[in-house]
C-alpha cells in the first residue's frame, strides 16, 4: 500500500472533484450534544427483530449492540412501534437483529411491517447480515430504502470472529442478491475486525466495488468490555486512514461515510481529521474540532439526523431528500476558533 501522505494527496484530489459538502450525521439512536449541534430523541431509531438473541455470538459483540436497540420480535410489535414513532416525528428506522446460524437476520417475516413503516412516511433501512434472494425480493416489495450489510474479506475472520462457515464470496453473493432485486445497498467494512489487525479489508473493498453500491460506510473496531475482544488494541490510526483513502480512490463516485463505530478520545479526533483529508462525504457523531477543521479546509458543513449512510448520499448528490437540520454556528462564534 502507498504511503499515507501520497494516499491523502490523491484522495483530496478526488474530493475536489466532488461537491464541497460534508454532512455530519447525528441520528437520535444516540444522544449527541455539543457546541455545534444537539440532536433530537427518536429522530432515527434502531429496532431489533430478535431482541437480544443472536446465534452467532460474534467475538466483537456477543449481543451487546442488540441491547441498544428497541426490541420488536413480532411483526405486530413492529407495526405498533413504528406507528408510535411516526406520531413522535421520527424520520426513519434502522431494522436489524441477531443473525441465525447461516449469518442472516430473520427479516422475511417482517416485510409487511416494514411496508407499513414506509406507508407512514418513515425511511426504512435494514442491516441484514447475509441475505438470500427471497428475503431481498421481499424487502424490495416492502419498499425498503437501503440495505446495510457487513462485508468480510478474510475467511479466517469469518470463522474466528463471526463463527460462520462462510467465505468472502458469500458476501459478494449477498450484495448481488440485493442488487438483482433492485435494492440500494450501503455495505459496511469493519476495519480491524480480526482482533485489531488489518486482514482482508482490501479484499472486502474489491468485493464491494464489484457490487456497485449506492454508498459505502467504514467503521473501526471498538473493543467492548465483556466480549471476546475486550482489551484488544484497535488498529493504528495511520493504517486506518490508509484504508479510508484507498476506499475513496477505489470508489471515486460512491458516497463514502465514516460511520458510528470507532474508538473514543484522541484516537477518534485524530482519525476524523484524517477522514476529512481522505475526502469522506459524511461522518457520524463528529467531535467538535472535526467540524471546525472541515470548515477550515473549505468544506460546506451541515448536520443530518438520519442514518449516516443516507447522509453520505445527501452530501454527494443534491436532491436525495435527506432532511437536514443545520444549526451549526459560524466558526467565528466557536470558542476554540481563535
Amino acid at each position: 500500500m502507498p504511503e499515507l501522505s501520497e494516499i491523502l494527496k490523491q484522495a483530496w484530489l478526488v474530493r475536489e472533484a466532488r461537491r464541497p459538502v460534508i454532512i455530519f450525521a447525528a441520528p437520535g439512536a444516540k444522544h449527541y450534544r455539543n457546541r455545534c449541534y444537539t440532536n433530537h430523541a427518536h429522530s432515527f431509531v434502531n429496532l431489533s427483530v430478535t431482541g437480544t438473541a443472536c446465534a452467532c455470538n460474534c467475538a466483537h459483540c456477543r449481543g451487546k449492540l442488540l441491547k441498544t436497540m428497541l426490541p420488536v420480535i413480532t411483526p405486530e410489535a413492529m407495526c405498533r412501534q413504528v406507528e408510535q414513532l411516526a406520531a413522535k416525528g421520527c424520520l426513519g428506522i434502522l431494522v436489524s437483529g441477531g443473525a441465525d446460524a447461516a449469518g442472516e437476520v430473520p427479516l422475511l417475516p417482517f416485510a409487511g411491517a416494514l411496508k407499513r413503516a414506509r406507508e407512514l412516511g418513515l425511511r426504512v433501512l435494514v442491516h441484514s447480515g447475509l441475505i438470500s434472494r427471497a428475503t431481498a425480493g421481499a424487502l424490495r416489495e416492502a419498499g425498503v430504502d437501503q440495505v446495510l450489510l457487513d462485508v468480510i474479506g478474510d475467511e479466517d475472520t469469518i470463522r474466528d470472529v463471526y463463527h460462520l462457515d462462510r467465505k468472502p464470496q458469500h458476501y459478494l453473493e449477498a450484495m448481488l442478491n440485493c442488487r438483482e432485486a433492485g435494492l440500494n445497498i450501503a455495505p459496511h467494512l469493519v476495519i480491524g475486525l480480526h482482533y485489531g489487525t488489518i486482514r482482508g479489508e482490501l479484499n472486502a473493498l474489491e468485493l464491494i466495488r464489484q457490487a456497485n453500491p449506492q454508498a459505502l460506510v467504514l467503521v473501526i473496531l471498538s473493543p467492548l468490555s465483556g466480549t471476546g475482544m475486550s482489551g484488544t488494541t484497535p488498529p493504528p490510526v495511520e493504517e486506518v486512514a490508509c484504508l479510508i483513502g484507498t476506499a475513496r480512490l477505489l470508489n471515486p463516485d460512491v458516497p463514502l461515510t465514516l460511520g458510528c463505530a470507532r474508538p473514543p478520545g484522541v484516537y477518534k479526533r485524530d482519525l476524523e481529521r484524517l477522514a476529512v483529508d481522505c475526502g469522506v462525504d459524511a461522518i457520524a457523531y463528529p467531535d467538535e474540532s472535526t467540524v471546525l477543521y472541515a470548515r477550515k479546509r473549505g468544506l460546506t458543513t451541515c448536520f443530518s439526523e438520519e442514518c449516516c449512510s443516507l447522509a453520505g448520499l445527501a452530501a454527494a448528490a443534491p436532491g436525495i431528500g435527506v432532511e437536514r437540520r443545520d444549526r451549526l454556528q459560524d466558526e467565528r462564534d466557536l470558542p476554540w476558533s481563535s
